[in-house]
């Protein structure tokens, strides 16, 4: 009867989904986001919790993401801080994603500096917030592109490449230098395609049969992957890498058109 007992809680555990804790202490967001999340993410199990302190009950359990909710709250505040501590302890093999209120440069490259694999301020479309949680849990990363523009602020794009290089790499730490057209998704490929002819997103958008928001979220995954500040330099990076064409200097490129 033990033996039964015991096989049937081994098959139990082997059965369990791997989990997403998702800890917001607000009950109706919370609520809110559970409902979209479960509908999104069948393949994995959505626990939610109101504080970081539910995570020790879960000691046994597969969790493979954490995306914790901070509000207004700097990432340098304590409470913060003893959040994300407690989430590496509790949590060993789990991706921390970050909900935040805002939206700055700063607070995105202080995440991505503590190994935040995800930064969502709650400004993004729930589709594009979706699909970034998706990338996130197959091992890469996102977080939305720096919205002022890098060389303007002296230090801060040498600081962005290196948090880049760090925090997005799914198969290892690869320089612009080293992609490849498996770099890219075939999605990815065919919006580059467009952009090269210097379509706005509408145009992509209705070409390709897609929402603007994800012809945008392709773009940001694009740019990251070619280490480029922006889509005129993501383009000639494509074009002159892997074409072999030699068109990697920007020098005398026209703007693509952003929209």
């Amino acid at each position: 009867m033990h033996d039964q007992v015991y096989s049937a809680e081994r098959l139990n555990e082997a059965l369990q989904l791997p989990v997403l804790a998702l800890i917001e202490p607000l009950t109706l967001t919370r609520t809110c986001m559970m409902s979209i999340l479960r509908q999104e993410l069948a393949s994995i199990e959505i626990v939610d919790m109101a504080t970081t302190r539910s995570l020790d009950d879960m000691s046994t359990r597969d969790i493979r993401l954490v995306t914790l909710s901070i509000g207004d709250k700097p990432l340098d505040d304590p409470a913060v801080e003893d959040d994300l501590t407690l989430i590496a302890q509790c949590c060993l093999n789990a991706s921390i994603a970050l909900i935040s209120n805002r939206d700055d440069e700063a607070t995105a490259l202080a995440a991505m500096q503590r190994g935040v694999r995800g930064f969502f301020p709650t400004s993004l479309p729930i589709e594009v917030a979706v699909a970034g949680l998706r990338l996130v849990l197959a091992g890469g990363g996102y977080r939305p592109l720096p919205i002022i523009e890098l060389s303007k602020t002296p230090g801060l794009e040498q600081s962005y490449s290196r948090a880049l290089a760090s925090a997005y790499s799914t198969n290892g730490d690869k320089s612009a230098a080293d992609l490849s057209t498996s770099d890219f998704t075939p999605r990815e490929q065919q919006v580059l395609t467009e952009l090269e002819l210097g379509l706005p997103n509408k145009l992509i958008a209705a070409k390709l049969n897609l929402s603007e928001n994800t012809v945008k979220m392709h773009i940001q995954h694009i740019m990251r992957k070619c280490a480029a500040r922006n889509r005129t330099e993501a383009v000639l990076r494509w074009s002159g890498r892997l074409s072999g064409n030699g068109r990697d200097n920007g020098a005398n490129a026209s703007s693509i058109p952003e929209a």
